[in-house]
């Protein structure tokens, strides 16, 4: 069950060159919840998810998480509280094989920064945690292959194990499905789904269809503002909704 608020935002607002991008965003993410950030493109979901990881400052308005004020804090320290981010555009090593890429985020306090200079031995202590992290991202057979290797969709399950190896308090997600084929997408929604357990997830998505089988609650922007927000069903149905992002065809379905 969801619980309290895990992260909150109250008034968040982002401006460029006299451009809102977010507008007076109010936002609670419950404990133990996914909860899906969506709306038409230039709705300021990207914006917000910047501002929510530490990647942006904020022109004005509040976060917290957990209860503690993180409201302009650099992306590393917010990592270091227990945010994990997997981005929209795969940044791995193609040199590296999977496991080195889950090991060096073990052993890295924040994900950022990796040292490269520790030795094979020092490494090797992360190894056995390595190994099951990927086997839980259906990579246990990968292991051992360079990630330039990969397929689209391995290169994203890999990506989250490294997320997860920072054993995070909120994993944030942004477009864990964006260019992916439908077995892809598939594979993905179901590994959302064991890897939530006992997690708190934000994720921005355009496809609703993982939408509504993954989100708790969905909060929809429309020119940087919350349009509406509620459980799945009850958002699809909203006229407003329709009007601005769904179209009336998705909407019958």
């Amino acid at each position: 069950m969801a619980g309290q608020a895990l992260l909150s935002a109250r008034g968040l607002t982002r401006d460029f060159r006299g451009f809102r991008a977010v507008d007076d965003v109010d936002l609670d993410v419950a404990s133990d919840s996914v909860h899906a950030l969506v709306g038409p493109n230039g709705a300021g979901k990207t914006t917000l998810f910047n501002l929510l990881t530490g990647f942006l400052r904020p022109s004005g308005g509040r976060i917290e998480l957990d209860g503690r004020d993180v409201t302009g804090m650099p992306p590393e320290q917010v990592a270091r509280l227990g945010v994990a981010r997997s981005f929209q555009i795969t940044s791995l090593f193609p040199q590296l094989s999977a496991r080195e890429h889950v090991a060096l985020a073990l052993q890295s306090p924040s994900g950022l920064g990796w040292r490269f200079w520790r030795s094979a031995k020092l490494m090797g202590r992360y190894t056995e945690r390595a190994d099951e992290l990927l086997a839980m991202v259906g990579l246990a057979e990968l292991a051992h292959a360079p990630s330039a290797s990969l397929a689209y969709g391995r290169k994203r399950a890999l990506e989250l194990a490294i997320a997860l190896a920072l054993d995070p308090k909120v994993l944030l997600l942004d477009e864990p499905t964006a260019g992916m084929g439908l077995e892809d997408v598939d594979r993905t929604v179901e590994l959302i789904g064991r890897v939530r357990q006992g997690r708190t997830v934000v994720m921005v998505e355009h496809n609703m269809s993982v939408v509504g089988r993954l989100a708790d609650t969905v909060t929809v922007l429309q020119a940087g503002k919350v349009l509406v927000e509620g459980p799945y069903e009850q958002v699809r149905a909203d006229e407003r909704v329709i009007t601005a992002y769904l179209g009336a065809a998705d909407a019958a379905h």
